[in-house]
């Protein structure tokens, strides 16, 4: 019988505090000739930088990506730089970006001091008015950083409110956050984290800060070393997500996919969602925080990270970058931005090819949770009589899910669904 490398494990790199327990073990395995490794990644670019996605797209989506690169990819993955581009055009980038954020982070501090001290807010430090908390432990952070300087009170436009009265709620849910691994003991790192999401809220004030959001930026502050280079990975990640967070006071952001993973759910297992509205959770929202933190909570952390990145390259589009960018003011000029570039079928992700053949734009979240729907239509069929029974049956799924297995069964909905949907729009026709 031949042998088999059963890998490494991904945890190996995102060691778990002992007292932890109830951790889940990642599934994922490092497996060398399947995993994306740093010299198959080096070996991606040519000589002057520019990177050949074909040669590395199929790969993450069959074995993910070494955790020595993952930063690096993402920013690729997540388009924050153009893979036509040089070495040089992207160090220029590169340095332009962490101008700009630490110019905004300065903007920040001059606002609030504690920002960029290595300390953090958890007690709000102003009311809904914009007066001063005068909260004891707030107040003794702030001489230890400023001294006995008074902090005056001065009049605050509804932005600069708004951003203060956020703090306090960023610093709650930093704590909160990824505790399980050793990487957030030490304070200097959750301050990180919070200063990232702070600078955040300011820069991108139509959205501000919603809960969910450290847990999609903490990746970001583990994988990258630099915190600019964190902030606008976490940025670009956003550029996907913003809109789960738009909220008003008739509805939530997320409600429109909520209402295609309806619609999916309709046509690929008519039954089960007939059983669902039934139950009165047509609205789908026991699937909310999936889709608003990509499944952090129903798999490993490093078992997510995985999901994320076969995500990422299943939807990829090279055009990312030229997209973003025209509607950015976050990065320097766009290299050559008027030079044609080749696009490949081979550069473009599996899953977003298929919805480019079919006019479709359906993220590949709303099949995720329509797969995990459908692997439990016996049991929500047989066993659901109420809403709470719906949840209860999901949250089982916590820590048990296979992250390539998802994929490939999200692949196959897709699939499923398109296919169905072509027929519908022939027997109308």
């Amino acid at each position: 019988m031949m042998w088999r490398d059963p890998g490494t494990p991904a945890d190996d790199y995102y060691p778990v505090r002992p007292e932890s327990t109830d951790v889940p073990e990642s599934t994922f395995r490092i497996k060398a000739g399947k995993t994306l490794s740093e010299r198959r990644w080096r070996a991606a670019f040519s000589p002057e930088g520019h990177l050949d996605m074909s040669k590395i797209l199929g790969r993450i989506h069959r074995g993910g990506i070494h955790p020595s690169i993952r930063g690096e990819v993402w920013e690729f993955l997540l388009g924050c730089f153009d893979p036509h581009s040089t070495s040089e055009e992207r160090q220029e980038i590169r340095e332009h970006r962490r101008e700009k954020y630490k110019s905004l982070k300065a903007t920040c501090k001059q606002l609030f001091p504690l920002i960029g001290s290595g300390k953090f807010v958890t007690a709000p430090i102003i009311t809904e008015n914009g007066d001063t908390t005068q909260d004891p432990i707030v107040i003794q952070q702030i001489k230890e950083v400023v001294g006995d300087t008074p902090m005056e009170d001065y009049p605050m436009d509804k932005k600069e409110i708004d951003w203060k009265l956020t703090l306090h709620q960023i610093g709650l849910d930093v704590i909160r956050t990824d505790r399980s691994l050793v990487f957030f003991e030490k304070q200097e790192n959750l301050a990180k984290l919070w200063d990232v999401l702070s600078v955040y809220s300011w820069f991108d004030s139509d959205v501000g800060y919603g809960q969910g959001m450290s847990d999609l930026c903490s990746p970001m502050i583990i994988l990258l070393e630099d915190e600019a280079d964190a902030f606008w990975c976490f940025e670009r990640l956003m550029r996907k997500l913003r809109g789960n967070f738009r909220c008003s006071g008739s509805s939530v952001g997320v409600e429109s996919q909520l209402n295609c993973l309806a619609m999916v759910t309709q046509v690929v297992d008519p039954k089960l969602h007939q059983h669902l509205e039934h139950l009165g959770g047509g609205d789908y929202l026991f699937a909310f925080r999936m889709l608003m933190v990509l499944f952090r909570r129903e798999f490993s952390f490093g078992d997510s990270l995985f999901l994320w990145e076969m995500m990422w390259a299943l939807e990829y589009d090279p055009d990312l970058f030229s997209n973003y960018e025209d509607s950015s003011d976050s990065g320097s000029e766009r290299p050559d931005a008027n030079k044609p570039k080749p696009k490949s079928r081979k550069q473009i992700g599996k899953y977003e090819r298929e919805n480019m053949k079919n006019g479709a734009e359906l993220p590949i979240t709303v099949f995720l949770i329509a797969n995990v729907l459908k692997e439990k239509s016996a049991k929500l069929l047989a066993e659901a009589r109420g809403l709470d029974d719906v949840v209860k049956i999901l949250n089982d799924c916590n820590g048990n899910l296979d992250a390539k297995k998802a994929c490939a069964g999200a692949m196959k909905l897709h699939k499923k669904y398109l296919k169905q949907v072509i027929n519908i729009r022939l027997i109308v026709c």
